[in-house]
């Protein structure tokens, strides 16, 4: 640009022919040409080199860029595939990057690359919120832990709300429902999803759905509309709200891995970087994200006075070792053989009731035909059959564990709508001095490997 400038000033003002011009600055005549009729200088034009060298191997590439087209996105030819394939032929001496760079040029101008034009989306408040899962690790109690971390986004005003569950589980999917809701202070009244097993049983033609039956009933509770997006990860645009959020949050909240003591305490942490992120402004946006849920609550479905049930309900009955089986896996119970009681599912943990009272409460298995053993249950029966206490799996597992102070309430998460269970505080001490005093009165601690 300088350079055309000094051309148009000498030959208006100095030399005043091209020809003086040219010899003057010691550029070609064309270029003083150019610059007299126009002040800005053309484009320059890139070259294009025909390809002796790879002539006689552009029909087999042709080729599979051709197969491509019916193959399944995800089997598909990369540049690098393509290139050792050319490379058993004998004759073939090019490097790959001249083959990268024929494919990329190739595949943009028959449309196998490139990105759909998407249509701008405005939402007005309340109206729509998406929910996704995405996986992350985390470090809980020192151990690098893969979890399954819900996620639910207002589109209108931004904000986001995260919680890591140890499995993506149909109560841990509710439950994350539940307390975003109660996070925003209200109901959106359209949430956008992903066609997820725990909402959908069958994809039919078009947008219907047949969902299931506990899902049904969960957004009749609620009131709530729910919209699934086409199958197929070609349509991940659908709910690009969400993804982009999933990312964002990974970034900046996920890295460097987080480390915890547990996964209440991360939950807390991820919490906490939910309202942090409040603090920011979208591009486009006038208010902080912050100011937009505040904006947006008014505007949202009332929560409704009762909380729905999340609890998935069965009715097993005890085995002769004392177990029920809920789902795959066994739990310790202490009632009798063959006696009937309630099973109480959630995401974390199983309750167990009989006769309205809550006897036995663990942490959920997410494994098949894992066994969780409370040595407390089994102290009847071993009162009868001391003999059995030495090589007993409840013994074991107690020993693995270690003592806790009360192990009736130690790491339990707090109950829904708050309270006791019938059998926590006193009742619970009692029975974990019964167990201490059962095993170290045989001389067995909870860390001892002598029996």
């Amino acid at each position: 640009m300088e350079l055309f400038e000094i051309i148009r000033r000498e030959y208006e003002f100095g030399e005043g022919t091209i020809s003086g011009v040219a010899r003057k600055l010691g550029v070609h005549r064309r270029m003083v040409r150019d610059a007299i009729r126009n002040a800005i200088p053309p484009a320059r034009k890139k070259p294009d080199r025909p390809h002796w060298k790879l002539q006689a191997f552009i029909p087999q590439i042709e080729a599979m860029l051709e197969e491509d087209r019916d193959a399944p996105r995800k089997q598909r030819h990369t540049a690098h595939r393509i290139w050792r394939r050319l490379k058993d032929n004998p004759d073939f001496a090019l490097n790959e990057r001249t083959i990268r760079k024929y494919v990329r040029k190739r595949r943009f101008e028959s449309g196998l690359v490139g990105r759909d034009i998407c249509i701008p989306q405005s939402y007005p408040w309340g109206l729509e919120a998406q929910v996704d899962w995405y996986e992350a690790y985390a470090d809980l109690g020192g151990e690098r832990t893969e979890l399954q971390v819900f996620e639910l986004r207002s589109m209108a005003g931004g904000g986001s709300f995260h919680r890591a569950y140890p499995k993506a589980t149909q109560q841990a999917f509710l439950e994350g429902h539940e307390l975003a809701f109660n996070r925003f202070g209200g109901v959106f009244k359209r949430l956008r999803y992903d066609n997820l097993k725990l909402a959908v049983k069958k994809i039919l033609r078009g947008y219907r759905r047949e969902e299931t039956a506990r899902f049904i009933a969960f957004r009749s509770h609620w009131r709530f509309e729910a919209v699934f997006c086409n199958p197929g990860e070609e349509h991940a645009h659908e709910k690009g709200g969400i993804e982009g959020e999933g990312g964002y949050f990974r970034r900046n909240h996920w890295v460097p891995v987080p480390q915890a003591r547990n996964l209440e305490e991360l939950n807390q942490m991820l919490l906490a970087a939910c309202y942090q992120d409040e603090q920011r402004k979208i591009a486009g946006h006038e208010l902080t994200v912050g100011q937009a849920v505040l904006a947006e609550k008014p505007y949202l479905l009332p929560l409704p006075e009762e909380g729905f049930d999340l609890a998935d309900v069965s009715f097993p009955k005890v085995d002769g070792l004392g177990r029920v089986k809920v789902g795959c896996n066994f739990y310790s119970v202490p009632a009798r053989c063959g006696a009937e009681v309630q099973a109480k599912l959630y995401s974390t943990r199983l309750e167990v009731w009989h006769e309205g009272n809550r006897i036995a409460h663990h942490q959920r298995c997410y494994g098949r035909f894992e066994e969780q053993l409370n040595l407390e249950h089994y102290l009847e029966p071993l009162e009868r059959k001391p003999g059995a206490l030495a090589g007993s799996k409840p013994l074991e597992q107690w020993r693995n564990q270690g003592f806790r102070q009360d192990l009736g309430t130690a790491g339990e998460p707090p109950r829904p709508g708050g309270g006791h269970a019938p059998d926590d505080s006193t009742a619970a001490s009692r029975q974990n001095f019964r167990v201490r005093h059962f095993a170290t009165g045989r001389g067995i601690g909870p860390g001892d490997g002598q029996l």
